[in-house]
């Protein structure tokens, strides 16, 4: 279905091809996970499926890449509409009507479908996918996840049959996520549907791979069984680490076949106290930020409920649920940019902190960013120079530190060259500058607003470094994200929301461990013990 013949990319300006030398071919109704570092070429090996690369990025394309027979050379991305359907990393990018039902019935539209076969798709897509409450919603209304399953429904409506899906889970919730790669599987052995999937977060995905192509760096691609890659592949999920650590052959990569393979390992551990993944800060614990009844609605509709909330220094907090459920609202509340029908929010500026504060809300913008910084779901937003060189000067003459941003960008997503367009970078390294560029103002409350999407697990390693470094100078951090493997390495504290309510509040370990949903994947495998990484269980075993 999918052949790549030779196939070396070169960009413009650029030292080395992006790939090269690939010669990869892709079975009719294969299931192709495609991994690799941040910036290492993923997106690039998707846009030659369907065109995109070189018609759109520009650059150079040696070798062949045919798709069910048609060479990408000869026919640009229009051309190859109705076989090939991408899903890009940002879904509202790829938006071109007003409402649900039309983004689904708009590419069928191009397609020529007869209108009673277009109401017919529609109506199974919007089931499928459980958007049928939102067919009439507003496209920017919806949450992030939500806008995901829709850009996700308008390839699908016109039935392709190679499907490329860019980071197809970053914005989704476990459940939404689960639903999503369950509508994907059934494609793909029901229907014969052809998928490429590049995607961070393998521990949701590896399961239902057919094969895994591997980007080590340098433009290289190995391509094999998933886990004959992943024994020896630098990135791996916590199903994969876990099995090394406890040396398990074959690799299991469901939570299944892994509760099978460790009753050993559980007897082993038995009557072991695991080690805390965030001890408590030592002293005392000062509040920072004060939120009493804050309460956020549009046109009527409460999305944040009354919400009472205390941050404090050194802490790291997690906030959890499903999209929709008014995290975002919240976070942008807090820092003051952003609606709050309700309420009030105080930011300490001194050392007592124990009531009142400044309200960020009602100071300049410049002192605002020094109380609470917020790093959006879309940080592209927050970018608007012509080079990544010109981002970091400008943070580093508005911050007036003698630390130069550039630092703190190479330690999330290293090697981002500096003349390179803050546009032309890929989803986790525009995540990984916003980040560097917030930072720099030294915020005494930081608000991350799903910052591991796009990062692979090696950025989140820094990411989770760089949160520690924070928590340590005393700042209070919160991290709003459906990563629960993430949540279990970085965070102390966890709080769940649902319709705008905080239904459950406490230390991770009680609420992670409570929960089926948001349980990370070395909970669940070694349940009842109480154990949340993988580092846990190493530190116990010789």
């Amino acid at each position: 279905m999918i052949t790549f013949d030779q196939v070396t990319i070169q960009y413009d300006d650029t030292y080395g091809p992006a790939l090269r030398d690939v010669n990869l071919t892709v079975e009719e109704g294969e299931l192709c996970l495609v991994v690799g570092h941040t910036g290492v070429g993923k997106s690039t090996l998707l846009g030659a499926v369907n065109g995109l690369v070189p018609h759109f990025t520009g650059g150079t394309l040696y070798g062949r890449v045919t798709v069910d027979g048609r060479d990408t050379a000869h026919h640009p991305p229009r051309e190859l509409a109705d076989v090939v359907g991408v899903v890009g990393q940002d879904p509202i990018d790829g938006f071109v009507t007003d409402t649900v039902e039309e983004e689904l019935a708009y590419a069928m539209e191009q397609l020529a479908i007869p209108p009673a076969t277009m109401r017919k798709r529609v109506e199974e897509t919007l089931d499928l996918l459980g958007l049928a409450d939102l067919r009439h919603r507003a496209l920017y209304e919806l949450s992030g996840g939500q806008q995901q399953r829709v850009a996700i429904g308008s390839v699908l409506t016109a039935h392709p049959r190679v499907l490329v899906l860019d980071e197809p889970t970053s914005a989704l919730d476990p459940t939404a996520a689960e639903e999503v790669l369950a509508a994907v599987t059934r494609l793909v052995h029901d229907l014969g549907v052809t998928v490429l999937m590049a995607e961070h977060r393998l521990e949701r995905v590896v399961q239902y791979a057919d094969r895994i192509v591997h980007l080590p760096g340098g433009g290289r691609v190995v391509s094999g069984p998933p886990a004959d890659i992943l024994r020896t592949s630098d990135i791996a999920p916590p199903i994969v680490e876990l099995g090394r650590a406890a040396g398990w052959s074959p690799l299991p990569l469901s939570i299944r076949d892994a509760r099978r393979a460790a009753a050993p390992l559980r007897a082993r551990l038995a009557g072991h106290e695991p080690a805390p993944v965030r001890p408590q800060p030592a002293g005392d614990r000062t509040r920072l930020l004060t939120a009493r009844g804050v309460t956020v609605a549009y046109k009527g509709v409460a999305a944040v409920r009354e919400v009472d909330l205390d941050l404090h220094t050194g802490e790291v907090t997690a906030l959890m649920g499903r999209n929709g459920s008014g995290k975002s609202s919240l976070l942008w509340a807090l820092q003051g940019a952003g609606r709050r029908s309700a309420g009030k929010v105080g930011v300490s500026a001194g050392s007592a902190g124990a009531g009142g504060g400044t309200d960020p809300h009602t100071v300049p913008a410049a002192q605002a960013r020094t109380l609470v910084g917020l790093v959006p779901q879309t940080p592209a937003d927050l970018l608007y120079l012509e080079s990544v060189k010109a981002e970091l000067d400008q943070a580093d003459a508005e911050s007036g530190t003698e630390s130069p941003v550039r630092g703190l960008l190479d330690r999330l997503a290293p090697g981002i060259d500096d003349a390179t367009h803050p546009r032309d970078l890929s989803e986790g390294q525009k995540l990984a500058l916003v980040l560097a560029i917030q930072l720099s103002a030294a915020p005494r409350v930081v608000l991350l607003d799903e910052p591991t999407r796009g990062l692979d697990y090696r950025a989140k390693t820094e990411l989770i470094a760089i949160v520690d470094a924070l928590a340590a100078e005393g700042r209070a951090v919160v991290i709003s994200t459906h990563d629960v493997e993430f949540a279990a390495r970085a965070a102390g504290r966890v709080v769940v929301m649902a319709e705008g309510d905080v239904v459950a509040d406490g230390p991770t370990t009680e609420v992670i461990v409570a929960s089926p949903v948001f349980a990370p994947q070395t909970t669940k495998i070694l349940a009842p013990l109480p154990y949340l990484t993988v580092d846990q269980v190493r530190g116990e075993l010789p």
